[in-house]
């Protein structure tokens, strides 16, 4: 019994001995290396110049945080720094405090939250990007901070006060892609390096055009320098600042307390603002406050560039707001408003009743989705892909920093393309609705270039509702009214809508028709559409027009931008006849210039004359005639380049040989797939309609000797122009009448 009792106690000696040896020992190998760097907690106490902010991180409850185990950056501001930052003095005393003793918790809390970013960071790695696949050097100037808004009030445009959450993602206009419940938005803090600077070809004006008031040292955090960078802690990195940098606000916050950009906000949250209520926002917000309020998510509409409540950017990758933020140019009440009632609302009665995507581009306009330095003005383009159109030098009047972006207060409106070139003569007057839709399809980013002049010829909706077009947005049908007064509608009717609009579009870049209008200004140009128009005074002749006996007469004329918009009575018809009409109506009479080549072709095996048609052209292909005089004609004849004796025409020869000799003839004188008069463009060789033995084109040439249009053969022939019976409009082509024949 005593034995079995011996065994036992030296068991559990043995037992406790081993106990004791293995903490010894665990306790060797987990304990707090000697050399390690006290807690950032104890640190800023025991350096005994930081008393008001560890006051500021005791009541705002981070004095555990800071003094366990973790990984922090934090700017510690000296108490220097507390006494002569204004900012700061301003920033408390807005919040109802005179003195750092007075401050609540609160406030204390946004101080030290906003000072603290997450995870640690020397000065070396502060401006690199944390990207998915591992450090981009020298491309960060922004760190995420413990801050966050989260739950606040706010009021709808309507006036009803509610409770609220910002979006914390863009819109995209899918459910619930602009809030992510577990993502509470925290706010970035800003911090510029000279190798930053450097590598972004930056200078140091572009951080003292917003912190005037301060130093650039090489390292500063908002507007305060670092005067003692990397001092490592157990738990982090501390860099000592010179001054208390406040709570950024978003740019949504910041415009809300600013009432010179009343107007300007006010239409952001009319027109572009919804409050979206949120259950899982709601349960928090009760649970957490004792409350029944529900809670809303601010939205922003998905027409903007950007949310400028978001704080993450596009959060594409977790830490992309590192390197870049949004931008917003916020005009002035004053300059907005004479700009709206000037220009916006020139043709409509209020803001109400504009179409919302003219609310939106002129929103836009003042909204970046990258970050826009006050040295980069000229090349850093907007949501519509447009520099800002001012001096950072002369026309801002407030420049910010903040959490998600850059603020430009500025005293000029951004004027968007859209409602300054000749596009926006259309797009700004709702009485023409349809010839923008129109424009939308396949113009409007070309006539809203500002670097290219244009003329623009209106088409007004009760003008096309008079000729029997309409648009039905609800089938997103084009329609023609028929002879029955049948609405049908099908896609050849918006084709021929643009066939037309084409036509009244015309690139000039020397103000050729700068005096259009005007009696005794006349002639030819070619339009965007390839097809030529004519112009006489104040009448305007399409090949449609003429076809159809109708005149086309101008209303009046108003400059743009980019050139100028002519208003007429009636629309830029296009033809229907084949071409071959068109030369029967010029060569019929007997005394007619076209009359001899008129008569062979009528008479030739290219003509169908049940169809028109002239073979070899195809439709919707672009053409140009060359024909020869009578007396070329007759020159021809005696060359045996065509059937006849002695100067008399064979119309209608019997030969085979003599057929084949007038086909030829015919397709030598049409150049293939090209419209061409005489404006100097087009010089060179092109192909004739004509083919060789290899089926390949014969050629002849387009030259300006002596600045005179001449055609040219192979054979050193040249025929002119006559202009006076030249320039003749026809289906996508145009007839002119030469001096001379060409030979093949």
């Amino acid at each position: 019994m005593h034995k079995k009792i011996y065994q036992l106690a030296a068991v559990v000696l043995l037992a406790a001995l081993f106990t004791t040896s293995c903490k010894k020992k665990f306790d060797e190998y987990y304990e707090r290396p000697a050399n390690l760097a006290d807690p950032i907690y104890k640190q800023l106490v025991d350096k005994g110049k930081f008393t008001n902010f560890v006051s500021l991180i005791d009541k705002a409850g981070y004095k555990s945080t800071l003094a366990a185990a973790g990984y922090w950056t934090i700017f510690a501001p000296t108490d220097s720094a507390f006494t002569a930052d204004t900012e700061f003095a301003a920033f408390i005393k807005g919040r109802g405090f005179n003195t750092v003793a007075d401050v609540d918790s609160t406030t204390a809390q946004m101080v030290v939250q906003y000072l603290l970013v997450f995870n640690g960071f020397e000065k070396d790695r502060i401006d690199d990007f944390q990207s998915n696949l591992g450090w981009v050097p020298n491309v960060a100037f922004k760190r995420r901070t413990a801050y966050y808004t989260g739950f606040y009030s706010d009021t709808t445009a309507a006036g009803l006060a509610l409770k609220a959450i910002p979006s914390n993602r863009n819109n995209n206009g899918t459910t619930n892609s602009y809030y992510v419940f577990a993502d509470n938005g925290n706010k970035y803090i800003p911090s510029f390096t000279s190798e930053y600077l450097a590598a972004q070809g930056l200078s140091q004006t572009d951080y003292t055009y917003f912190y005037p008031g301060s130093t650039f040292s090489g390292f500063n955090v908002a507007n305060a320098k670092v005067t003692q960078k990397d001092v490592p802690a157990e738990n982090g990195v501390i860099h000592i600042i010179d001054k208390v940098v406040t709570p950024a606000k978003s740019i949504d916050q910041y415009l809300r307390n600013k009432p010179e950009y009343s107007v300007f906000r006010s239409i952001l949250e009319r027109f572009m603002v919804l409050f979206v209520k949120n259950t899982e926002a709601t349960r928090r917000y009760q649970v957490l406050n004792g409350v029944t309020d529900d809670v809303s998510v601010k939205v922003y509409s998905n027409l903007l560039a950007f949310s400028p409540n978001n704080e993450n950017y596009f959060k594409l990758q977790d830490n992309d707001g590192q390197r870049d933020g949004w931008t917003m140019f916020a005009p002035t009440n004053d300059s907005l408003n004479k700009y709206i009632n000037n220009v916006v609302l020139q043709q409509y009665t209020s803001l109400n009743a504009l179409p919302l995507s003219i609310i939106a581009d002129l929103l836009n306009a003042h909204m970046w989705q990258s970050t826009v330095w006050p040295s980069r003005f000229s090349n850093t383009f907007n949501f519509l892909g447009e520099a800002a159109k001012m001096s950072a030098a002369n026309d801002i009047v407030d420049k910010k920093i903040l959490s998600n972006g850059f603020f430009y207060g500025t005293k000029k409106v951004n004027e968007p393309n859209v409602f300054a070139t000749v596009y926006g003569k259309a797009y700004l007057n709702p009485r023409y609705t349809l010839m923008t839709r129109l424009l939308d399809m396949e113009l409007k980013g070309i006539i809203t270039n500002p670097s290219v002049k244009y003329t623009l010829f209106m088409m007004s909706d009760a003008l096309l509702a008079a000729k029997g077009y309409s648009y039905n947005s609800g089938s997103n049908g084009w329609g023609f009214k028929n002879t029955a007064g049948a609405v049908i509608e099908n896609d050849s009717n918006r084709l021929n809508l643009l066939r037309m609009l084409n036509s009244c579009v015309v690139e000039t870049p020397n103000n050729e028709l700068d005096n259009i209008g005007t009696t005794g200004f006349r002639g030819i140009i070619g339009t965007f559409g390839n097809e030529f128009i004519k112009y006489d005074g104040n009448s305007v002749f399409t090949a449609g027009s003429i076809e159809r006996n109708v005149s086309i007469t101008i209303d009046s004329v108003r400059k743009a931008l980019n050139g100028q918009v002519v208003y007429l009575n009636d629309l830029m018809y296009f033809p229907y006849l084949p071409i071959s009409k068109n030369i029967e109506i010029l060569g019929t009479p007997a005394a007619s210039e076209f009359n001899y080549f008129w008569n062979y072709l009528k008479n030739s095996t290219l003509y169908n004359t049940t169809t028109f048609e002239i073979t070899g052209l195809a439709a919707g292909s672009f053409y140009t005639f060359f024909i020869p005089n009578k007396a070329a004609m007759i020159q021809a004849i005696n060359a045996g380049l065509l059937p006849g004796t002695a100067g008399v025409p064979n119309f209608t020869p019997t030969l085979t040989a003599d057929k084949v000799l007038v086909e030829k003839f015919i397709l030598y004188h049409i150049l293939d797939k090209r419209t061409v008069i005489a404006n100097g463009i087009d010089i060179g060789s092109y192909p004739s309609l004509l083919r060789n033995a290899a089926g390949d084109p014969v050629t002849f040439s387009i030259l300006y000797p002596g600045g005179i249009f001449e055609v040219g053969d192979g054979f050193n022939r040249k025929a002119r122009l006559v202009t006076a019976l030249s320039n003749n409009l026809s289906n996508r082509t145009v007839i002119h009448l030469v001096d001379n024949y060409l030979k093949y």
